[in-house]
This record gives structure tokens, C-alpha cells and sequence, in this order.
């Protein structure tokens, strides 16, 4: 790998997401119908040093704040939902690092992120009782390392990565997380994910067979909850990023397709569509949508801002309550602008050799992710009774 660009501040860190999203959008629809996985893409993003914006900057990186962070995952997600996903896990786990690693993790890992190196992710498991059972295990050994065992699932960016931060409990059944490296002995990584939506972001299986971690890859991430945190505000906030700028990328793609694509209504008596008033009027309703979750985004991204500046139970519950609010619009916002984007189309937009249906697969798929019902009932509890949300790490 060719040594990555590092970013300075978070304008060239925005302008840097905006170019590249202007490149993977070209190709976003054929990679989805093909379903050709994006490594050249990935590579660029490494390259790029868009991976390494949240490095502290004590450590040499550009240490962006929440709203550019923000930002760049709504203008990768309104190019190509899938590409979008494949970064968040990397995220997350370097904000892992930052919380819970060592001084000599943190000098490691950082390093390798501001290399250009890639985290994915190994965290959930299928056929538990839930999302948070969580049966794969760090063994440890008389020397002080582990073996890994287990088996996971949905495990994003995994097939691109340099390294999988990998769930686990230790013998005490505390959750830990182990940075393995992507060959390292054990290791396999299953291309099997054959979702309806976010088709290229491989997110297949993870198997680990007696995989050696020595101990200081492991972290102990269950100390991350045992206090104030925004560990989950800021992973549900780039969720909510990528719904966003789902939402917006429909938008756009609608707009276009009416104005160079459809015909006008015979009953609208206008020479084109995008003089129809009907048409008009349901343009406004959806921009209305997509604007509202903007505006809740960035004010999410503003709260959890201000929260780590000053963070407490209080603070903390009021970023958590605010990125919530956020997904529930962004979630919202893209189901229906996706959806829209065929009413207001018409039927030629149908044809699946355009492949206009991948916004709305995307959208769909993507906000089954965690479900925003709870996040209601947080957002109402808060409300009404000033109840704080749980720490779990989804809020």
C-alpha cells in the first residue's frame, strides 16, 4: 500500500468526501447491478486519508469534530448507499481505540490508520437470542494471550480490511474487542452476503478457529458503558448519515429523470413534466423531508459536539436523544423519498436495466439496521419523564 494522504483540517476533510463522492457515484449503479465489490474504491478512500480524520491530532491526525464526520458520511451515502456503509465500522473501532486503548495501542493503531489501514468489523452474531448475546469467545492462555472462537455475521468492510475488530467476551463474560489481523491464522472471511440492498459492501461471515491474539490487541470495551459515553451516539449518528444522504441521492436522481426522462401528464396541459404542478407540489413535499433530516442530523451532530466538551450523564443522554431523533427522520426520509422516486417517475422508471430501484433496496435494507421504534420510545420517555436512554452502544 502506498502511503495515505493525511488530511489537515476539516474543510479539505468535506471538500475531499465531495470530490470522491462525485467519482463514486458514476459508478455506483453498475457496481450494484453487477455486483462487483468496490475495491478500487475502497483503495481510493484509504488513499484519500479520509479514513484518518478522527485520529487525535496529538497523534498526528486532523481530529475533525462530529458535524464534518457527519457530513462526509451524507455525501457518501448520496452516492452510493452500499460504498457509504463500508467505513462506518472503521469508525467506530478507531473511536474504540481512542476511549479504551493503551497509550502504546493508541500510538500503534493510530499509525496504521493514518497509513491508510482498514478496520472492518466482526460483531454480530446470527441465531443468538438477541442482538447483545454475544457467544464468541476469548480464551486465555497461560502466556497471556487468547484464542478466538467463533462465528459472526453481517460483518461489513470485513473482506476489504486490514484489520477486523472482532466482539468477543472474555472468560469473565465481559465484552472485550480483539484487532485481528484479516489473514491472520484462523481467520476466514466468507463472501456469502446476498442482501436485497447495500449489495456491494461485503458483508458476509466471519469464522474464527483458534485464532491467536496476543494481549495487547485485546481492549476492554465493556468499560466504555460504565460511565458517560457517546460511543453509541456517534455510531447511530453515521447511520443516520448515510440514510440522509440516501434520501438526498434519490432526490437528485428523481429530479433528473423528470426533467430529462418523463413525459408531462396529458391532463396537466404543460409541454413538460417538471412543469407539472401535481408534480411540482410532490417535489416540495419530499425536499421538505430530506431537508428536515438534514437539519436533524446536523443538530445531532452539533449536541454530540457539545457533549464531549462537557461530558456527563446529563450531556451525554441529551447527544443520545438527539442522534436518535435524527436516524428516526433520516430512516424515514429515505424509505419514502426512495419509494417516491418511481410516483413522480413514472413507469419507465421501472426498468430495471436502469437500475433506479438500488436507492430504494439501499434505503430499505439499510434502516433494518436497528429499529427506530425504540428510539421512539426513548425520544418519549426523555420527554415525558426526563428518563435518560440506556448505555448500550445502539443509542
Amino acid at each position: 500500500m502506498t502511503a495515505a494522504h493525511v488530511i489537515a483540517d476539516d474543510a479539505e476533510a468535506v471538500a475531499v468526501a465531495a470530490a470522491l463522492a462525485d467519482v463514486f457515484r458514476a459508478g455506483a449503479g453498475e457496481r450494484d447491478a453487477a455486483r462487483r465489490l468496490p475495491r478500487e474504491e475502497v483503495e481510493r478512500l484509504s488513499a484519500s486519508g479520509l479514513l484518518a480524520v478522527t485520529v487525535p491530532a496529538e497523534h498526528g491526525g486532523a481530529d475533525v469534530g462530529a458535524q464534518t464526520l457527519a457530513e462526509i458520511f451524507r455525501l457518501l451515502g448520496s452516492a452510493d448507499g452500499s460504498l457509504a456503509q463500508i467505513p462506518q465500522s472503521h469508525f467506530v473501532y478507531v473511536q474504540v481505540i481512542r476511549r479504551q486503548g493503551t497509550p502504546d495501542q493508541q500510538k500503534f493503531f493510530f499509525a496504521e490508520v493514518l497509513a491508510g489501514r482498514r478496520f472492518g468489523n466482526a460483531q454480530s452474531e446470527a441465531g443468538t437470542r438477541h442482538v447483545q448475546d454475544i457467544r464468541t469467545r476469548l480464551e486465555p492462555r497461560p502466556d497471556g494471550s487468547h484464542l478466538l472462537n467463533g462465528v459472526k455475521h453481517y460483518c461489513t468492510g470485513a473482506l476489504f480490511a486490514d484489520w477486523i475488530p472482532v466482539l468477543a467476551r472474555a472468560g469473565d463474560g465481559t465484552p472485550h474487542v480483539a484487532y485481528v489481523p484479516r489473514d491472520a491464522p484462523g481467520v476466514t472471511v466468507a463472501d456469502d452476503w446476498d442482501g436485497m440492498g447495500q449489495r456491494t459492501t461485503a458483508s458476509g461471515t466471519v469464522r474464527l478457529v483458534d485464532v491467536p491474539v496476543p494481549a495487547d490487541r485485546v481492549v476492554p470495551h465493556h468499560l466504555t458503558f460504565q460511565g458517560p459515553q457517546l460511543h453509541g451516539a456517534v455510531a447511530q449518528l453515521l447511520h443516520a448519515a448515510i440514510d440522509t444522504g440516501i434520501a438526498a441521492g434519490a432526490l437528485d436522481e428523481a429530479a433528473r429523470f423528470v426533467r430529462t426522462s418523463s413525459r408531462p401528464w396529458f391532463e396537466s396541459g404543460t409541454e413538460s413534466a417538471a412543469e407539472d404542478p401535481l408534480l411540482i407540489q410532490r417535489f416540495g413535499e419530499l425536499a421538505l423531508e430530506v431537508r428536515t433530516a438534514e437539519a436533524l442530523l446536523r443538530e445531532a451532530a452539533r449536541t454530540v459536539e457539545a457533549s464531549r466538551a462537557r461530558l456527563t450523564d446529563d450531556s451525554a443522554a441529551e447527544a443520545s436523544i438527539a442522534v436518535a431523533a435524527a436516524k428516526v427522520a433520516a430512516a424515514r426520509a429515505a424509505v419514502e423519498v426512495a419509494g417516491a422516486l418511481f410516483e413522480v417517475s413514472g413507469t419507465r422508471s421501472a426498468l430495471d436495466s436502469l437500475n433506479l430501484h438500488r436507492h430504494w433496496r439501499d434505503a430499505r435494507t439499510h434502516t433494518l439496521h436497528d429499529p427506530t421504534r425504540w428510539k421512539i420510545q426513548h425520544i418519549g420517555r426523555y420527554a415525558l419523564n426526563g428518563t435518560r436512554p440506556p448505555r448500550h452502544g445502539l443509542l
